[in-house]
């Protein structure tokens, strides 16, 4: 145990692309309101349970539109998920085949060793499915109502938080009776759904006014600032990449504007103040992006340290990973914007490697390792721990989903006197947080994303590039129509164009996702495109009846690099 001090920031990211389709408002996946009953719902309650933790959560405005739609759908009881539609259907003889497929894909797809395999009526649910598969074409009409019934109550059961089993009677009930479930099983398990979707935002919401939160947000549609801002940017941390066509995006400082500006109304609206800082799309950053924030009035952000050590390299200086991590930075064009960066290392053992353990012994470690990073600070220097990572993807790899790493680690950081747990906002006034190394000053950003410290996930490879050329040509297509458009017309177009001009679409294309899940979200982006030109009273272009991605990806099964949907 340490005596020297250490300020540690836990930021929680909480994202989900726009899964509804644009013109009927149709979901076309779940993930929203799955991850809401499973993860956003476990995070709250477990800062919940233990007040002395402090933390930041950043919240996607569009995330937080699709949770509350969902709420309304689930209080009037017009559903427009497929999959919640089949899961309150009263009677599921005589399903479309269509449907059925729905139901036999979908409802499968969480991971099997943590989330299917601890329970024996679902598994058993599993090896039936399996079996009839192999019996060709059309076997599964064989499949009962009552096996559809169990399977849809299975997987809804599976995709509960930890804390919600525990709070709710009903799912306890439902796991205990274990199979033949009826329409009143299945009609209390919507009512789980709709209380924890219902309450969800009020919750963080209390947290933040009681001063445990601070909650920040990206840019509306969570877009990668710095390639708005300048396509060629790619080259910047990678200078051989590919880039788009295109040779730039039209407008695009106008448009990030746009969503940023758009992010603090909503944020504002939603919980009262305006956002103090941003974590941008896929911690993004670029010199000019950067600029654009501190003109928008953001106070902080914070980025993956790659992108850091590439800074300093590009300023000429030989990064020293103590000195210069554990401390915040401003930018000589940017000198109101404090800048943190992740501690890589200690972030991604959260997210990839804890799994694994013992929730004890990796809460042990992990704390272990921040005594040690405050052991090593100069004497009288209080060094900042960044914890940057996503709030949802991790835990369904964790048994019990996370709950009790996560139980045990808020605890013992509890217990340390040494550890403050802090926020971003407190840590931009001296006074609050004495000790503090001053900021750093960096001359300029190489941009680059928390992934690697690159942009190549999003820009640099074929299929990438050339959906961006599809965007370029659909964003010339708005500038050209849109003086003709009325306001409610325009704006219309606007909020169609941002869901367009989101991170989620350009992150898929590639042959590290399964090829199911690339092909799903070729079609949506080009449904979204489709949807804008439609908007712009123009006809879309013949490119949109084709694929964008022309590679094979992941054979199904295969799991994404970072998400879990």
């Amino acid at each position: 145990m340490t005596t020297k001090p250490l300020n540690l920031v836990l930021l929680w990211h909480m994202h989900q692309p726009d899964f509804r389709d644009p013109a009927s408002g149709e979901y076309l996946k779940p993930w929203v309101y799955l991850h809401a009953l499973k993860d956003y719902s476990d995070m709250v309650a477990h800062l919940e349970r233990h007040p002395q933790m402090r933390a930041v959560v950043n919240l996607v405005p569009v995330l937080l539109e699709q949770i509350e739609d969902y709420a309304s759908q689930l209080r009037e009881g017009t559903l427009r998920d497929p999959l919640l539609r089949l899961l309150a259907s009263p009677s599921l003889e005589g399903l479309a085949d269509a449907q059925r497929t729905l139901i036999l894909e979908q409802c499968f797809l969480a991971n099997h060793a943590k989330m299917l395999d601890p329970f024996a009526p679902y598994r058993r649910l599993r090896d039936l499915a399996q079996g009839v598969a192999g019996l060709g074409h059309g076997a599964q009409r064989y499949l009962s109502a009552q096996y559809l019934a169990d399977l849809l109550t299975w997987y809804h059961l599976a995709w509960t938080g930890e804390t919600v089993r525990r709070d709710e009677v009903e799912v306890a009930r439902l796991m205990a009776k274990g199979e033949g479930f009826t329409l009143a099983d299945r009609e209390g398990l919507l009512g789980v759904i709709g209380r924890v979707l219902d309450t969800l935002v009020a919750r963080y919401r209390a947290l933040a006014d009681r001063g445990q939160l601070e909650l920040c947000c990206t840019p509306y549609y969570h877009p990668i600032g710095p390639l708005l801002l300048d396509l060629g940017c790619v080259r910047e941390a990678q200078p051989e990449a590919p880039r788009p066509a295109a040779p730039e995006y039209p407008g695009g400082h106008d448009r990030v504007g746009l969503h940023l500006r758009w992010a603090q109304e909503s944020h504002t609206a939603r919980f009262g103040v305006a956002p103090v800082g941003m974590w941008p799309a896929e911690g993004a950053l670029s010199t000019d992006f950067a600029a654009l924030l501190e003109r928008g009035g953001v106070r902080w952000t914070a980025s993956g340290e790659a992108v850091l050590m590439n800074a300093l390299h590009s300023a000429g200086h030989e990064p020293n990973r103590d000195r210069d991590l554990y401390r915040g930075w401003t930018l000589s064009g940017s000198p109101g914007l404090r800048c943190f960066f992740r501690d890589d290392r200690l972030s991604d053992l959260i997210g990839f490697e804890y799994k694994d353990w013992f929730g004890t012994d990796a809460a042990i470690h992990l704390v272990t390792q921040l005594t040690d990073i405050a052991e090593r600070a100069p004497e009288g220097v209080t060094p900042t721990v960044s914890l940057i990572l996503d709030g949802e993807n991790a835990w369904e790899h964790y048994p019990y989903n996370g709950y009790y790493f996560l139980n045990e680690l808020y605890q013992r950081l509890g217990a340390q006197a040494a550890i403050t747990t802090c926020t971003f906002a407190e840590l931009l006034d001296p006074e609050a947080r004495p000790g503090q190394a001053p900021p750093g000053v960096l001359p300029r950003l190489v941009a680059g994303s928390w992934v690697h410290g690159t942009l190549a996930t999003w820009a640099g490879s074929p299929d990438k590039n050339r959906a961006w050329d599809l965007l370029v040509a659909a964003k010339q297509a708005y500038d050209r129509a849109a003086g003709r458009l009325g306001p409610a017309k325009a704006l219309r177009a606007s909020r169609q164009l941002g869901a367009c001009e989101g991170s989620d679409w350009f992150w898929w294309f590639g042959d590290y996702n399964p090829g199911p899940s690339v092909e799903a979200f070729d079609r949506l982006f080009r449904t979204n495109l489709a949807r804008l030109y439609e908007l712009l009273e123009v006809p879309p272009p013949a490119e949109l009846d084709e694929p964008v991605s022309r590679g094979g990806g992941m054979a199904e099964g295969g799991g994404a690099m970072r998400r879990a949907t």
